[in-house]
């Protein structure tokens, strides 16, 4: 099948139309001081929904995206849209990224150059990678499924088959959040395929029953957060079409959705601008807004949550695995991770959480270089 360039090119109606809805929002009421307490803050969506809507210049970010070498192939009925950077260097090694929810490829951006031109950024040129940047099925420009049943483990089918189109018969694989699933599944299924995973973020199964105490009061901790912070979840897997009506029709529900979680989620202190400039946050946003993909994005949480693996069924993946540790509420231990992972690298990192890439991409750049290093010699 052929793989077809591709430029963004969003119709100006539906940017106009965007800063008319903008325009006639709907704003609810509050309780006084309230501030995040119940969910997003009033003021804060007003004031950035106000910048989205006279400030913003979408065109711009457009122009700085379609600098990025994109492309679409079609898969298994579904074009698939992705960047596909070629490395500067004696070898470079293909490699995968894969974003999460509530993001998209563009959260990817900042770490593309330096990953594949190392040089160019004060790297080591042996360092270099062929980067491949996918959009997940049903979030930006990739088509949303149109059938049950595509959940993660068939999009780690689908990025086999994406990577052997370009070339790449074995390669290595990176991701947090619906990343790290699908680099999973691919490290289950297709090991002889990989080089290597690496994640920055992820959550191995966990058996209750043999938690020694500390291990314990961490997962009694992890619950809590769940308890207090998983409401989407419950919602995104159970009746994810529900929602999609009132956030595929309005910029301002939809930026309280998603903004929410970037701010909870990042190392920032509560102050989500600390993390992300507002034009970073409404790229992110518009991205989700002209495609209409926040009900197909949901849509993944119905498909992959639907089967619960026990931990003792779990697949122990033999590819060798290194994670940047963030600053995540539900990270968890080393030793919890070892049963189930041939762990090469893991490293504590002290700044940026659920959204590194752009949060703190020097770092996370850094930790993908030095896992994949040594793992170079056998591919020559």
């Amino acid at each position: 099948m052929s793989v077809r360039p591709f430029r963004i090119d969003v119709p100006q109606e539906t940017l106009d139309d965007l800063v008319r809805r903008l325009d006639q929002t709907r704003w609810p009421d509050e309780i006084e001081g309230a501030g995040w307490d119940y969910g997003s803050s009033v003021g804060y969506l007003r004031q950035l929904c106000e910048y989205w809507r006279t400030n913003y210049d979408w065109r711009e970010h457009e122009r700085a995206l379609n600098r990025l070498p994109q492309f679409k192939t079609r898969i298994d009925g579904l074009d698939i849209h992705f960047v596909h950077a070629e490395g500067r260097g004696p070898r470079p090694l293909p490699l995968v990224l894969t974003h999460g929810w509530p993001s998209s490829f563009y959260e990817m951006h900042k770490v593309i150059g330096p990953l594949t031109d190392p040089a160019a950024h004060g790297g080591d040129p042996g360092d270099a990678f062929h980067l491949v940047v996918p959009s997940l099925p049903g979030y930006g420009f990739s088509d949303p499924p149109r059938t049950r049943g595509l959940n993660t483990t068939r999009i780690g089918e689908l990025w086999v088959e994406l990577m052997q189109r370009l070339g790449y018969p074995r390669f290595g694989a990176q991701g947090g959040d619906w990343g790290a699933a699908v680099t999973t599944a691919r490290g289950v299924r297709h090991a002889e395929r990989m080089i290597g995973v690496h994640f920055n973020m992820f959550s191995p199964p966990i058996d209750e029953a043999s938690l020694t105490p500390e291990q314990l009061e961490w997962w009694r901790g992890v619950q809590a957060y769940r308890a207090q912070e998983w409401g989407y979840v419950h919602l995104q897997s159970t009746k994810p079409q529900t929602p999609a009506f009132g956030l595929n029709d309005s910029p301002a529900g939809l930026a309280a959705w998603i903004v929410e979680k970037w701010r909870r989620w990042s190392d920032c202190d509560g102050d989500v601008e600390r993390a992300y400039t507002k034009d970073e946050l409404l790229t992110n946003l518009t991205l989700y807004w002209v495609t209409q993909t926040i009900g197909s994005s949901m849509r993944l949480y119905y498909e992959s949550f639907s089967r619960a693996i026990a931990p003792s069924s779990a697949p122990r993946i033999s590819v060798p695995m290194g994670a940047a540790v963030f600053k995540e509420a539900n990270r968890p231990p080393r030793e919890l991770a070892e049963p189930y992972y041939d762990i090469r690298r893991w490293t504590l990192m002290e700044r940026g959480g659920h959204f590194p890439a752009l949060e703190n991409p020097e770092g996370l750049v850094e930790e993908i270089r030095a896992f994949f290093r040594p793992l170079r010699a056998g591919e020559g």
